[in-house]
C-alpha cells in the first residue's frame, strides 16, 4: 500500500511547488531568514492574548507568514518521515553556536530528533489548528483567552525552525545500508 504524500503548498509563498522536503526547506529559508520566522511566530503568539490586532497596518503580512509557516509544518512532518533514510552531515567548526539556544546537544547533533519528538507529542492536524488559532486570535481586536495549550506547539515550532536551519546549513546524506 502506497503512503499518501502531503502537499507542502509552497507555491503560495515561494512561487514554486517543492515536493522534496529538503528543497522545500531551502525555499523556506530563501524566502525569509530564520530570525524573521522566530520573531513573527513569537509576536503572533503574544498578540493572540492582546486587545491590539497584530499587523494592523498590513494584515496581509500575517496571512503570508501563516501560509509559509503552515507549509513549514508540513515539510517538518515530511522530514520526520525521512529520518530513517537520511542523516545530517557532521557539524563544521565554523558553524554558528546560536542554534544551541533551543536545542539540546543531542538534537544539535541529529536535528531529525526534533521532528520525531514534535510529532510524537502533537499531530500534524494539532499543529495546523494551533497556527489557525493563533492567527485568528492575533488578528482579532478582542482579547483572546484560548482554551488550548499554546506553549507546547510554540516551543516545538521554535525547535523545528532551528533544526531545519541546521539541516539547510549542513546538508544531508543518505544512510548506507549494510548488506
Amino acid at each position: 500500500m502506497k503512503k499518501n504524500k502531503i502537499a507542502f503548498e509552497t507555491n503560495f509563498w515561494a512561487g514554486l511547488a517543492a515536493g522534496n522536503p529538503f528543497k522545500a526547506v531551502k525555499a523556506f529559508f530563501d524566502f525569509a531568514h530564520l530570525d524573521y520566522y522566530k520573531q513573527n511566530l513569537t509576536e503572533v503568539v503574544i498578540y493572540s492574548c492582546k486587545t491590539k490586532a497584530y499587523e494592523q497596518d498590513n494584515p496581509s503580512n500575517a496571512f503570508v507568514f501563516y501560509t509559509a509557516i503552515n507549509s513549514f509544518v508540513k515539510v517538518c512532518y515530511g522530514l520526520q518521515q525521512k529520518s530513517k533514510k537520511w542523516k545530517v552531515t557532521a557539524p563544521l567548526h565554523s558553524e554558528t553556536v546560536f542554534h544551541l539556544s533551543s536545542l539540546t546537544n543531542e538534537e544539535y547533533e541529529n536535528p531529525f530528533i526534533v521532528f520525531q519528538k514534535a510529532f510524537d507529542e502533537k499531530t500534524l492536524e494539532e499543529f495546523e489548528f494551533f497556527l489557525c488559532l493563533i492567527l485568528e486570535l492575533s488578528l482579532s481586536p478582542c482579547p483572546g483567552n484560548p482554551d488550548s495549550d499554546l506553549t507546547t506547539p510554540y516551543i516545538h515550532l521554535i525547535k523545528m525552525l532551528d533544526a531545519a536551519e541546521i539541516i539547510r546549513e549542513r546538508g544531508v546524506e543518505k544512510i548506507k545500508k549494510n548488506r
